[in-house]
């Protein structure tokens, strides 16, 4: 292990090699910064450049363009409320809000810092247990991940307010709706699609992402006639302040430690990736969170973006676990990734530690490198970034509208994904008019596919019997936890509940007594 990773170490520290860690992580922040072009866009335009490189080279090229589009999507997520890409859109859900609170120097900072110790963290777990890692995530079957997404949708009760569990119940069993629209991976029989081609393949989560968010925001901010008023004075001093205090730093560090590394393993699990590594976190961190600190959640916590951003990055590292040791891609960038490195005649799995150990060690160790570099690049940045928020709003809106429908465009080029935005948006403006929370909505709609391919699959192996869910001490290990998980909160509400009522009663004794001793 230790041959191989001075190997790495010595491959990694070329100064070409570092070239194009700087390279990558630059293009990868500026990519993810845009609304709608995510990690998949900008490794997939990278694969042109590297086709004349080094294997080792290239592929630390395109890892460094994929965490930096994690890294930088959290920008437009926090500034514009526009993610990025598909794993900062839980970072809108608290950096918006703070943004609007003219705290987007420390909401970009935090989220600078989280990503870089979620991605440090990932890559020290990364260098040390790989090797280990692989037959976990090769361990887990279809019947674990169908638990697993059930134990996700548990945290539904993390994404609602105060008095909207219904609600976001509703919304939540509206998202896995969506997601069964398109083909039938068992049958390849079409579903709800109404006899429109252009369904087949379903609803894409960026299209639904930028409808809820980017799109809802700018149409209700007209509708408010809030784009006429002028936007008072804002101090660029305080506006682009990027310190921390020192109660604020001890309030997140257990969050960004305990985030990343809950990230890392979500990340190594084929198939999960950051995305629900980011939605996951959010709901693990208001879910242990103080009653008074669980109002926070939504209106600007500092727990809140911290947890998503930290686990994404985390994440991101975690996917190459699988792609190196196994050659099953984790997510949708490490499978472009994997069709790169099989074009450079390299078959990741477990024979890369020894055929090729170069490619291995040196991409794992430029991780480390490439979240300093990010750190670095976007820290100094941050002030002029925020000016964006000083853009007149006439001239704002528009451009969130034109980033917003190039970027779904980008992606399919298909003018009928535009119009599919169109109806998303209305029916989200009449659902947010109504108090309809958006978030539980993009996590059923995460889950609903895996969960389905993965309950048809656990189904086949177990001969239509639901056994599965009970046959295997993993598979009912997280069925019992998202049941816990599940109770807690009510139980909660009804302990709170009864130790108001008592403290009223022991209040009314004592007024009762002391009206006595008047008498």
């Amino acid at each position: 292990m230790l041959d191989g990773i001075f190997t790495g170490l010595s491959t990694a520290v070329m100064p070409f090699n570092l070239m194009m860690v700087v390279i990558g992580c630059f293009a990868g922040t500026f990519i993810g910064m845009l609304p709608g072009l995510g990690p998949i866009s900008a490794v997939a335009l990278m694969i042109p450049i590297t086709y004349g490189l080094d294997p080792s080279s290239g592929i630390i090229l395109m890892a460094g363009v994929y965490y930096g589009a994690v890294f930088g999507g959290s920008t437009s997520s926090i500034l514009i409320n526009a993610p990025g890409c598909a794993s900062t859109v839980v970072t809108s859900f608290d950096g918006y809000p703070l943004a609007q609170q003219k705290q987007a120097g420390k909401a970009l900072a935090l989220a600078a810092y989280s990503s870089f110790t979620g991605g440090t963290i990932g890559a020290i777990i990364l260098l040390f247990a790989a090797p280990a890692l692989a037959p976990v995530s090769l361990s887990f079957q279809s019947s674990d991940y169908f638990s697993l997404m059930i134990l996700g949708l548990t945290a539904v009760a993390a994404f609602s307010g105060k008095g909207q569990v219904l609600k976001a119940l509703i919304m939540t069993v509206f998202g896995l709706m969506i997601a069964t629209v398109g083909t039938d991976t068992t049958s390849g029989t079409p579903r709800f699609t109404f006899g429109n081609i252009d369904l087949i393949d379903g609803i894409s989560f960026l299209l639904l992402a930028m409808a809820t968010f980017a799109l809802t925001e700018v149409v209700m901010t007209v509708l408010k006639g809030q784009h006429r008023e002028k936007d008072e004075e804002m101090d660029m001093s305080s506006l682009g302040s990027m310190k921390l205090s020192k109660e604020e730093v001890k309030h997140v560090a257990p969050t960004v430690v305990r985030s990343s590394f809950f990230g890392f393993l979500v990340g190594v699990l084929p198939g999960a990736g950051a995305t629900i590594a980011s939605f996951l976190a959010y709901g693990l961190e208001r879910n242990i969170a103080s009653a008074k600190e669980k109002l926070k959640f939504g209106k600007g916590a500092l727990r809140g973006l911290a947890a998503p951003e930290s686990a994404n990055n985390a994440a991101s590292t975690g996917s190459f676990v699988p792609l190196l040791t196994l050659g099953i891609p984790g997510s949708g960038t490490t499978a472009i990734m994997l069709g790169a490195l099989i074009a450079y005649g390299i078959q990741p799995g477990p024979r890369l530690f020894v055929d090729n150990p170069d490619v291995f060690w040196s991409v794992i160790i430029s991780m480390y490198f490439g979240n300093l570099v990010l750190l670095i690049l976007n820290l100094p940045l941050i002030p002029y970034i925020s000016r964006l928020l000083v853009i007149p709003r006439p001239i704002l809106i528009p451009l969130i509208l034109f980033f917003s429908i190039t970027g779904v465009y980008l992606v399919s080029f298909n003018s009928f994904d535009i119009h599919m935005m169109a109806i998303i948006t209305v029916i989200a403006i009449a659902l947010k008019l109504l108090e309809f929370p958006m978030a539980p909505m993009l996590l059923g709609f995460i889950l609903g596919g895996i969960m389905e391919n993965n309950l048809a699959r656990a189904l086949v192996i177990s001969d239509g019997s639901f056994d599965f869910l009970w046959g295997r001490p993993l598979t009912l290990g997280i069925v019992v936890v998202a049941i816990v998980v599940l109770c807690i909160p009510p139980l909660l509400e009804l302990v709170n509940k009864r130790r108001a009522s008592k403290g009223q009663a022991t209040d009314r004794g004592a007024e009762a007594a002391i009206s006595e001793g008047e008498g």
